[in-house]
């Protein structure tokens, strides 16, 4: 694992943007692997936000609270709107919201109606195509989304009461199609277990883990048992055989069909055949978090992941640590 460390004079939020790292809300301050830095836009935003997302083009940034009700859209560093979500609950879970691509627009998939009823608003003009009369949302307090490489899916990583970590996976194009696809449920994987985390290996596999609390399953599933991680293969509905993960984990990043980054307490490297830890830096601390849940948590870094190079950025008070494997 190789390190490098980016001294900062101030920093609130980190992304990847065409594979540099950018804190927006401080004027889209861009710094460099080789530590130097440059500010490319005019503003600085008197807001107090924690968070951002970049869209795949770098045109667009959402800087938000990942424990408030409200973000700021912006475009090429400058505000286009501001974007809110529900009250309900909204200091306890952290805030849904994705940019993806979809027929050569710009979408920004959240949920600002209600908690539970996820929305695709183009950016540019803030038109929601899903906002139609039909809409009745299954009661899930959405999070964590994540697209798929090729835009084709959609996952929400979030909870049901009480608290009960779960996932779901939206097909894009079939939800602009009929929107009500976003209200039932969307497909969920034959685990039959508290679902922890997941991350996207490509548009047909997904990496899935659960928690290590003891299996809830249905009569007639065969869960993963807890504390175990997975691949689940999308078009057919399988999961590969369940594998222990022999250490407390949290948010996965997948690196390929073998790899995935790990964050929870400090960055390391996990075996998809073994669950075994390969390689990890214990001295950069990376909190942790392993729910959607995060209202409890006191010191939680800032983590970005680049998935083009698959190097993970963690902040530290003024310092950017960019771990490469």
């Amino acid at each position: 694992m190789k390190k490098q460390s980016i001294k900062t004079n101030y920093l609130n939020t980190i992304d990847w943007r065409n594979n540099h790292l950018i804190d927006w809300k401080n004027a889209g301050t861009q710094y460099a692997l080789d530590g130097t830095s440059q500010q490319l836009y005019r503003y600085h935003f008197a807001f107090d936000c924690d968070a951002s997302i970049t869209s795949q083009d770098g045109v667009y940034a959402f800087i938000y609270q990942k424990l408030g009700t409200k973000g700021l859209l912006l475009k090429n560093g400058e505000v286009l709107r501001e974007i809110n979500r529900s009250y309900y609950h909204s200091s306890t879970y952290e805030y849904p919201v994705a940019f993806f691509n979809y027929k050569g627009k710009t979408y920004l998939a959240h949920c600002p109606f209600e908690y539970c009823r996820l929305d695709f608003e183009e950016v540019e003009t803030g038109e929601i195509p899903t906002n139609i009369p039909e809409r009745q949302p299954s009661d899930i307090f959405h999070s964590r989304l994540e697209i798929s490489p090729e835009h084709g899916f959609l996952v929400s990583k979030g909870w049901v009461w009480h608290p009960f970590d779960v996932i779901e996976l939206f097909e894009i194009d079939k939800c602009f199609a009929d929107p009500t696809l976003l209200d039932q449920g969307g497909i969920v994987p034959n685990v039959g277990n508290e679902m922890a985390t997941a991350s996207f290996i490509d548009d047909d596999h997904l990496l899935i883990g659960t928690s290590n609390e003891a299996s809830s399953a249905e009569v007639g599933v065969e869960p993963i048992p807890e504390g175990h991680l997975g691949i689940w293969h999308i078009p057919t509905n399988t999961i590969s055989k369940p594998v222990k993960i022999n250490v407390p984990y949290g948010n996965f990043f997948a690196i390929d069909h073998q790899y995935c980054w790990d964050l929870y307490e400090y960055p390391k490297i996990l075996s998809l055949e073994t669950g075994k830890v390969v390689d990890s830096d214990s001295d950069i601390f990376s909190g942790k978090q392993c729910s959607s849940i995060i209202h409890h948590l006191d010191d939680l870094p800032q983590i970005a992941y680049n998935r083009e190079t698959k190097q993970i950025a963690v902040t530290n008070k003024y310092i950017i640590e960019v771990l490469s494997w």
